[in-house]
């Protein structure tokens, strides 16, 4: 029996992932989370095979939650069910320790496959994705939501907007040495040098002021 744990903030998603895998004999949701914190939480608790995890999930988001759950728990495999369908996103995840990867749009099969895959330490791709992950240069411009956490994303959207770091430092409750720092981090994450791409970066993925 495969014990999974779905990893993902709408209880209407969790809710139908759980309806499919009742349908089969050999996957059990043992449990479910919405954040990053109780995904944790519920692995560092034990009793689970393989974690279901939404790559946007609140907290730290998907990507750093999967670079925590390498260094605590390298063996456990980490199926990624995403709304994000780029090819670079996808390489990004598995790069960063996922086994599989497919869309929220996949058939039943296709995740129940993943599953069954990723659980007996195979690799899997959603097959719809495979060309995009192949003919992907080494190049990100992943969508900012997929790779930032949620303070991260909160503080784009904030300079998005046009506020100050100071303001949005006030507005935050905190340090501008923290605002810095977090406006650092999502510079490196999103590949760009300067305040202009920044904000070209965000706009680019649909993002507008708040």
């Amino acid at each position: 029996m495969i014990r999974m744990v779905i990893a993902d903030d709408h209880a209407i998603v969790r809710g139908g992932i759980r309806q499919i895998m009742a349908t089969t004999d050999d996957i059990q949701v043992v449990a479910e989370a919405a954040s990053t914190d109780e995904a944790l939480a519920l692995i560092r608790a034990g009793n689970v095979d393989m974690l279901l995890l939404d790559i946007s999930l609140p907290g730290l988001g998907g990507l750093e939650l999967l670079k925590v759950l390498q260094s605590e728990c390298p063996s456990l495999p980490v199926l990624i069910l995403s709304m994000h369908n780029e090819g670079q996103i996808v390489q990004r995840a598995l790069k960063a320790g996922a086994q599989g990867y497919i869309t929220k749009d996949s058939e039943p099969n296709v995740l129940l496959s993943g599953v069954r895959k990723v659980a007996s330490g195979g690799k899997f791709i959603d097959p719809a994705l495979v060309e995009s992950v192949v003919f992907t240069s080494g190049e990100t411009d992943a969508h900012p939501k997929a790779v930032l956490s949620e303070r991260e994303y909160q503080i784009l959207q904030m300079i998005v907007s046009g506020m100050p770091l100071g303001d949005i430092a006030d507005n935050l409750h905190l340090s501008p040495k923290t605002v810095s720092t977090h406006k650092m981090r999502m510079m490196q994450k999103l590949g760009v040098s300067n305040n202009p791409d920044l904000v070209r970066c965000a706009i680019r993925h649909g993002m507008t002021p708040l």
